[in-house]
């Protein structure tokens, strides 16, 4: 999994920002700790997104060393953005990896949307397209 660390700040209204030191354009606020971290996974999110439509690769998550909160993407979104930025490391574009797997373009766009709950096997396939093996594990 792929997490994230985050900086909280007390605002001077009582609110809490947010800010994530891999995405400067990520932010976000909440009235409490728990509000900001909820609203930090959303604006992760977005900022993946732009990534995503901009064709950039996505930054790995710093080290944590002073122990601050993370947001933590899901097991397949992790996938998605390491799957990307192999993508992007070959200097393969969506398309290509579309005549790759031999389907439709909707389809690798629904591969990069981390609000849609791509099939695992999709994203193995994906992987194999590319050189690549999916690697799963319990730890």
């Amino acid at each position: 999994m792929l997490n994230y660390p985050i900086t909280l700040t007390p605002d001077s209204n009582g609110t809490y920002l947010v800010g994530f030191p891999d995405f400067p354009e990520a932010n976000s606020v909440g009235d409490d700790i728990a509000d900001a971290l909820a609203n930090a996974g959303d604006a992760l999110e977005s900022a993946l997104s732009i990534y995503f439509d901009e064709r950039r690769p996505i930054p790995l998550p710093s080290a944590n060393n002073t122990g601050n909160a993370v947001v933590s993407l899901s097991a397949l979104g992790t996938a998605k953005v390491l799957l990307w930025n192999e993508m992007h490391a070959q200097n393969m574009r969506k398309a290509d990896l579309a005549r790759r797997l031999d389907v439709h373009m909707p389809q690798v766009d629904r591969l990069f949307d981390l609000t849609h709950s791509s099939k695992i096997e999709f994203v193995e396939q994906a992987a194999k397209a590319l050189g690549k093996t999916l690697n799963v594990s319990l730890i």
